[in-house]
C-alpha cells in the first residue's frame, strides 16, 4: 500500500515540525519538502507590490517536484534506500510519502495524488509573530508579511477552497504534541481502513 500525505500551508504554521515528528513515527516513511524546489533567486520575479514573489507557485519548479513524487510512486523501496530510510520488515508492503509545503494544493497534477491532505492554519497575529522570529537566508524586507506573504496565503487558500480541494484543517495554535497525535492517529486509522 502506498500512501501520500500532504501537510500544507501557512508560513511558520508548524508544517516542518509536524512532518519531522511523523517521519520518526510512521513506518517506511519518506518526505519531500516543497522548499527544496524553489527556483534560483535570480529567477524569482518582482511583483507589482515591489517584493520578490517567493510566495507564488511560479517561484517553484513544480514539474521537478512532481517528477520526484512519481519516482517514489514507481519504486518506494528504492526511493527510501536512496534517501537513507530503512524499510521496516514488519511493514514491508506499506510505504508512506509526506509532502510538506505551502502551495501543495495549488498545483493540479499533485492534488489528486494525495491520500490525505492536511492544512495548518494560524491566525494573522500569531503567524506574523512567528515569522518575525525566523532568520531567513534572504531576510524579509520591511512590509513583506503584510504586503505580500499574508495576501498570497489568503489568495491561495481561497483558490483551494473554490476548487473544492478537500482538506483536514488543523489548528496550528495547538501544542506540537496535540497536532502530532491528531494527525498520527488519523493516518494510522486510514492505514487500518485500507489494509
Amino acid at each position: 500500500m502506498k500512501v501520500i500525505v500532504g501537510i500544507a500551508r501557512m508560513t511558520n504554521g508548524g508544517k516542518t515540525t509536524l512532518t519531522n515528528s511523523l517521519l520518526k513515527s510512521l513506518p517506511n516513511c519518506c518526505v519531500i519538502h516543497q522548499d527544496d524546489f524553489f527556483k534560483p533567486q535570480d529567477q524569482i520575479a518582482v511583483g507589482e507590490d515591489g517584493f520578490k514573489q517567493w510566495d507564488v507557485l511560479e517561484s517553484l519548479d513544480m514539474e521537478a517536484m512532481l517528477s520526484t513524487v512519481q519516482a517514489w510512486a514507481r519504486n518506494p523501496r528504492k526511493f527510501a534506500r536512496a534517501h537513507g530510510v530503512s524499510v521496516h520488515p514488519d511493514f514491508s508492503d506499506t510505504h508512506i510519502l509526506i509532502l510538506e509545503g505551502f502551495l501543495l494544493y495549488s498545483y493540479k497534477p499533485l492534488v489528486d495524488l494525495f491520500s490525505r491532505r492536511y492544512f495548518l492554519t494560524v491566525p494573522y497575529e500569531e503567524c506574523k509573530r512567528r515569522r518575525s522570529t525566523r532568520n531567513y537566508e534572504v531576510p524579509d524586507p520591511p512590509g513583506l508579511f503584510d504586503g505580500h506573504v499574508w495576501p498570497m496565503y489568503q489568495k491561495y487558500k481561497r483558490e483551494m477552497e473554490a476548487n473544492g480541494v478537500e482538506v483536514v484543517y488543523l489548528d496550528g495554535t495547538k501544542s506540537r504534541e496535540e497536532l502530532f497525535h491528531q494527525v498520527l492517529e488519523d493516518i494510522q486509522n486510514s492505514l487500518l481502513n485500507h489494509s
